[in-house]
C-alpha cells in the first residue's frame, strides 16, 4: 500500500515556507505621531462591543475538514466492481466458455477486483470455473489471484450441473458466504439448472450477478457446395447486421459475406467466390468476435471437387431418364461442379483431363489400349480418382484401370430364368469409407457384375450385398484412387443410383479425392482402416489453433459431436486427410438468459483496480487546513494577498499535491507476499517455468518441472526446491538460473518493457529455454506453426545471437550424462543453441564455448515437460512418439543435462576432464 507519509512530510518542509514567503504577512508600518488627545481618544474603551461572528462558509471548510480527516482514518476504498467488501467467505464462479472470450480480458479485471474487496476485509476467496467438477477450496486472495491469472476461456460451453451441485455444498459449508456469479449470459450450458441452484444455496451474504454488455455471435454448419461457401450466422444479442470472414491457412481474407437478420436469432451468409478460391478457404470467423464459437473450420470433405462424366452411350436428349449420366449429375450436383464433355468432342476423356479435374467418372465405358488408356492411368498415378460404373460394356472390357478381377458377363437376379430373389445391402463394415452411413433395405440389386475371388478380395471390398458379394471396390494406384460400383449408374440394374444413399457415397468418395494412401498401406484414408483420429491442431477459447492439450482424445470418423474437454474443436486425423470438428452443431442455438424469470436480477460487470480514498481526503484536508488558517490571517487584517502570489503559491501547492493521486490505487496483492516469495527463491534455488495464460499448459509445466526437480535430487548433489510459476512481466527472474517457457500461440505478445526485462535476465547469465511443443507439426520448407511465429515475433525484440542445432560436441551433451541429442515428447524436433565459434582452418578440435558462459537461449520443439511428468505414483502421464521407456529415460537425462549446464557453464570442456570423458566413452 502506497504510504503518504514521505510526500506530506515533504510537502511540509519545502512547500510551507515558500508558500508562506509568497503569502507572508505585511510587515507593521511606523509608529505614527499624533497628539495627546488624539491618543486620549484612542485609549477609550466602549462600553458596548459587537462581538464579531464567523463566516459561514468559513464554518463550512472547518466542518469539511473535520469530515476528511475522519473519513480517511476509516482507511475508504472505492470498488468499481460494485462488491461491498466483507469478512465472510467469498465463492466467485466464472462461466469459462467460448462466450466469454470475447470480454475475458475485462473479466478476469472484474473478478480480480472483487477478490482484492475480499481480501481487503479479511475474507478467504475461492474461485471456481463452470467447466470444473472440483469442490472449491477458499483461500488467501493471493492464491485466487494466481489461479485466476492462469486460466483461459475453454473452445467448448461448459455444462454447469456439475459446479452447480457444488456450489450447493459450498453454502452448505460456509452459510454467511457471498457468491459471486460472472455469467456469459447465454442460456446453454444449463444455466437455469444453476440459477436455480444458488436460489437453493440460501447463504446470508447474498448472490451477486454481473454479465458483460456483449452479446456473443457463433457460426455452425459451413457447407462449401458447388454452388457458394456458406454458413449459419448466430446471435444472441440485438445486432441486425454482421460479416463474415472467409481466411486461408496463413490467416489472409480471400472474401467476405455481409448479412442481416432481419429481427431473426440465425441468418445464412454466403460467400460467392471461384471453386478454386473457395477450395483455399480454411475457415471462417464472425468479423470482430474473437472466439472459438465464432470459428467454422473446413477440412478436406470441405474442399469443392471438380468431377468429369463420361458415358458409354449418347445421351437421349429427349428421354433423359434413360442416361447414366443425368443420375449422376444429380447427385453430384448439390456438393462438385460437374463438368462434361461438348458435343462432337472425338475423344470425351482426354478432353476432359485437360481440364484438370480431381474425379474422373466414367459410366459403362470400356478402354481399349491407347493414348486414352495411358492417359488416365497416369491421371490415377498422379493423384486422380477415377470411379467406374458397370454396364454391358464394363462387363467385358478387359484393361487394368479396375480395383479387381471381373468375371465375363454378370448375374441376374430376380429374373425369369432366376431363382434368386433381388438382394439388398449388408451393413457397412468399420473398415469402409462408408461406414455410419444407413445401409437401406430398400435399396435392392437385380444384376451386378461379379469380381474374382482373388486373393485380397475382401481388402478391397467398402460395400457388399446381403450374400456377401461386392457391390463397390477399390484400390489404390500410386497417389490416386480407382472406385468400382458393380452396378450401372442408372436405374437398370438398381435403385441404388435413385436413393439418397448414393448421394451419401459419392460424397464420401468426393471427399477422399486427392488424399495419397501413406506407405505401407495401400487403403489408408480418412475414412479406411481408422478406428479412430488423433486430434491434430485444436482450437483455444480465443479460436486461435494450436497444439492439442493432454486431455484432448482421438475421435471415431463418423463423429458428429458436440465438443467438449475430451473432443475440443480443432482438426483431426493426420496430413491432409483430416476431420474438422466444430464448436457448434448445425442444429445448436444461442439464446440470452432471462435472468428475472429466474427470479434473479444481474448487473452489468464493472472492472478496474480498486481506489484507495485515504489520500485524496488527507490532501483535502492539508489544503483545506491551509486555506483557513490564510483565510483568518487575511480577515485580521494581517494578510496582504497580491494575486500573482497567490496564483503562484496556488500553482506550487498543486504541483506538490497532484503526485500523490496518481499513487492512490491500491495494488492487488500486497508486496510482503511477492517479498517473501523472492527471499525462498534466493534462499533455496529452484526450476521455474513461464505462466503461459492457459491452465492446462501450466500445470504440465509444474508436473514436469516436478519430476525433473525429484531426478535431480536423487541422480545429483543438487537439491532444487520445488518449481514455481512466473510472470516476467512482474516478477523478478534473477533469482531463477533457467526458465522453461512453453509457447502457446494464442497467448498475447509480452509488452516492450516485458521484453526488456527478459532481455535483461538473459544478459546477466540467466538461461531460457522456449519450447514450442510443434515437432509433429512442424514442416521442411513448409510455413512455420503458429508457435514459431509467435516465438520469432518475442525474439524480434530482444539481443538474440545467431543460433545453430546442438553439434554433438557441445558442452550441453555432457554436463552429467553424454547424450546425441534432446528428446522429449517427440524426438524428430531440434536443439537450437547459440552458434559456436567456426572450426579453425587447422581441422584442429573447436572449443566447446568461447568464453565461460552458457547460452542465454535454447529452442526446442520436442515438448520436453510432457515427457518428464508423472503422477504421484511416478507413472507417466503422456504417451511417447515413437514411444518407450528408453526415450523418457533419455528425456530427463536430456533435462538434468540442461540444469547443470545452465548451473555450471562449459567446465566440462576444460581439459582436465577429457581422460575421464575418453573412459567413459570406452566403457
Amino acid at each position: 500500500m502506497f504510504s503518504f507519509a514521505a510526500p506530506l512530510a515533504l510537502f511540509g518542509l519545502l512547500g510551507l515556507p515558500l508558500i508562506y514567503w509568497l503569502l507572508r504577512v505585511t510587515p507593521p508600518r511606523p509608529r505614527e505621531i499624533v497628539f495627546p488627545p488624539t491618543r486620549i481618544l484612542r485609549e477609550l474603551k466602549r462600553d458596548e462591543e459587537t462581538p464579531a461572528k464567523t463566516p459561514w462558509w468559513l464554518t463550512a471548510l472547518r466542518l469539511a475538514l473535520c469530515a476528511a480527516l475522519i473519513f480517511a482514518m476509516a482507511g475508504p476504498v472505492w470498488a468499481p466492481s460494485g462488491v461491498v467488501a466483507s469478512s465472510a467467505p467469498t465463492l466467485i464462479v466464472i462461466d469459462d466458455g467460448w462466450p466469454a472470450a470475447p470480454t475475458w480480458e475485462r473479466r478476469i479485471e472484474g473478478a480480480a477486483s472483487i477478490i482484492d474487496s475480499a481480501a481487503r476485509a479479511g475474507g478467504p476467496v475461492a474461485v471456481a470455473l463452470a467447466s470444473e467438477t472440483a469442490a472449491p477450496i477458499p483461500g488467501d486472495g493471493r492464491r485466487a489471484l494466481e489461479k485466476l491469472r492462469s486460466v483461459r476461456p475453454k473452445p467448448f460451453l461448459p455444462q454447469r450441473k456439475a459446479i452447480g451441485e457444488q456450489v450447493v455444498v459450498f453454502a452448505r459449508a460456509h452459510p454467511t458466504a457471498r457468491i459471486v456469479w460472472i455469467s456469459d449470459g447465454l442460456a446453454q450450458g444449463d444455466a437455469a439448472d444453476f440459477a436455480r441452484a444458488l436460489k437453493e444455496s440460501g447463504t446470508s451474504g447474498g448472490v451477486n450477478i454481473y454479465v458483460e454488455d456483449h452479446a456473443p455471435r457463433a457460426l455452425a454448419g459451413p457447407s462449401n457446395d458447388a454452388a457458394a461457401l456458406s454458413v449459419d450466422v448466430l446471435r444472441a444479442g440485438a445486432e441486425e447486421s454482421t460479416f463474415v470472414d472467409a481466411l486461408d491457412a496463413k490467416g489472409r481474407t480471400i472474401g467476405r459475406a455481409a448479412g442481416d437478420f432481419g429481427g431473426a436469432p440465425r441468418m445464412r451468409a454466403k460467400i460467392e467466390l471461384p471453386v478454386e478460391l473457395r477450395n483455399e478457404v480454411s475457415h471462417l470467423r464472425v468479423e470482430g468476435e474473437n472466439s472459438a464459437g465464432a470459428v467454422a473450420l473446413l477440412d478436406a470433405r470441405s474442399k469443392v471437387k471438380r468431377v468429369a462424366l463420361v458415358g458409354g452411350e449418347s445421351a437421349d436428349a429427349a428421354q433423359p431418364l434413360l442416361s447414366p449420366l443425368y443420375y449422376l449429375e444429380k447427385a453430384l450436383a448439390p456438393f462438385a461442379q460437374v463438368r462434361t464433355a461438348r458435343p462432337g468432342v472425338v475423344d470425351p476423356v482426354q478432353a476432359l483431363l485437360a481440364e484438370h479435374p480431381n474425379i474422373m467418372g466414367l459410366a459403362d465405358v470400356g478402354l481399349a489400349p491407347g493414348e486414352t488408356l495411358d492417359a488416365l492411368s497416369r491421371f490415377v498415378e498422379e493423384g486422380g480418382t477415377l470411379v467406374r460404373f458397370a454396364g454391358p460394356r464394363l462387363a467385358n472390357a478387359d484393361d487394368d484401370l479396375l480395383p479387381v478381377r471381373l468375371r465375363r458377363n454378370g448375374r441376374v437376379l430376380g429374373g425369369a430364368m432366376s431363382w434368386e430373389e433381388p438382394k439388398s445391402l449388408a451393413e457397412f463394415e468399420a473398415a469402409s469409407p462408408f461406414f455410419g452411413l444407413p445401409a437401406s433395405k430398400d435399396v435392392t440389386v437385380q444384376r451386378q457384375v461379379l469380381a474374382e475371388p482373388d486373393p485380397g478380395l475382401a481388402g478391397k471390398t467398402w460395400a457388399r450385398l446381403s450374400d456377401g458379394t461386392p457391390l463397390v471396390t477399390a484400390e489404390r494406384r500410386g497417389k490416386g484412387l480407382i472406385v468400382l460400383f458393380h452396378v450401372n449408374a442408372d436405374a437398370n440394374w438398381s435403385n441404388l443410383p435413385i436413393s439418397g444413399l448414393f448421394v451419401e457415397m459419392l460424397k464420401r468418395i468426393s471427399a477422399m479425392a486427392g488424399e495419397s494412401a501413406p506407405s505401407g498401406d495401400e487403403r489408408s484414408d480418412v475414412f479406411t482402416d481408422q478406428s479412430a483420429l488423433a486430434p491434430m491442431r485444436v482450437l483455444d477459447g480465443f479460436g486461435a489453433l494450436g497444439a492439442p492439450g493432454p486431455t484432448a482424445q482421438s475421435i471415431p470418423p463418423d463423429f458428429q459431436g458436440p465438443a467438449s474437454a475430451e473432443h475440443p474443436p480443432g482438426l483431426y486425423g493426420a496430413g491432409e486427410a483430416f476431420v474438422a470438428v466444430q464448436t457448434l452443431r448445425p442444429t445448436d442455438e444461442i439464446t440470452a438468459f432471462d435472468f428475472a424469470g429466474a427470479g434473479l436480477s444481474a448487473s452489468t460487470l464493472r472492472s478496474g483496480a480498486q481506489l484507495d480514498l485515504r489520500g485524496p481526503l488527507f490532501v483535502f484536508a492539508l489544503i483545506a487546513f491551509i486555506a483557513d488558517a490564510l483565510i483568518a490571517l487575511a480577515l485580521a487584517g494581517k494578510l496582504r494577498l497580491r494575486p500573482f502570489r497567490v496564483a503562484t503559491a496556488a500553482l506550487l501547492a498543486l504541483a506538490f499535491v497532484a503526485p500523490m493521486f496518481d499513487e492512490a490505487r491500491a495494488e492487488p496483492t500486497p508486496k510482503s507476499a511477492a517479498s517473501q516469495r523472492d527471499k525462498d527463491a534466493a534462499l533455496t534455488t529452484r526450476l521455474a517455468y513461464v505462466i503461459s495464460g492457459d491452465a492446462r499448459v501450466d500445470e504440465v509445466s509444474r508436473l514436469g518441472l516436478e519430476a525433473l526437480t525429484q531426478a535431480l535430487n536423487s541422480r545429483t548433489s543438487f537439491s532444487p526446491g520445488n518449481p514455481v510459476g512466473v510472470d516476467p512481466a512482474k516478477d523478478e527472474l534473477a533469482f531463477y538460473p533457467m526458465l522453461y517457457w512453453p509457447i502457446v500461440a494464442s497467448a498475447p505478445q509480452p509488452s516492450a518493457k516485458t521484453a526488456a526485462r527478459i532481455a535483461a535476465y538473459m544478459k546477466q547469465g540467466g538461461t531460457v529455454v522456449f519450447d514450442t511443443r510443434d515437432a509433429l507439426s512442424q514442416r521442411i520448407g513448409g510455413a512455420p506453426t503458429p508457435e514459431t511465429q509467435w516465438l520469432r515475433d518475442l525474439t524480434k525484440g530482444l539481443d538474440i545471437p545467431p543460433l545453430e542445432v546442438a553439434p554433438r560436441d557441445h558442452v550441453i551433451t555432457k554436463t552429467f550424462y553424454l547424450l546425441d541429442g534432446f528428446v522429449g515428447r517427440y524426438a524428430n524436433g531440434e536443439t537450437w543453441v547459440e552458434a559456436l565459434p567456426p572450426e579453425p582452418k587447422d581441422h584442429a578440435a573447436r572449443p566447446v564455448r568461447a568464453t565461460d558462459s552458457v547460452s542465454a537461449l535454447v529452442i526446442t520443439s520436442n515438448d520436453l515437460a510432457s515427457a518428464w511428468a508423472h503422477d504421484n505414483r511416478g507413472q507417466p502421464l503422456f504417451p511417447l512418439t515413437p514411444g518407450g521407456a528408453r526415450q523418457r529415460e533419455f528425456a530427463l537425462r536430456g533435462g538434468i543435462n540442461l540444469v547443470m549446464y545452465t548451473l555450471t557453464g562449459n567446465y566440462k570442456s576444460d581439459q582436465v576432464h577429457v581422460r575421464d570423458l575418453l573412459e567413459r566413452l570406452g566403457q
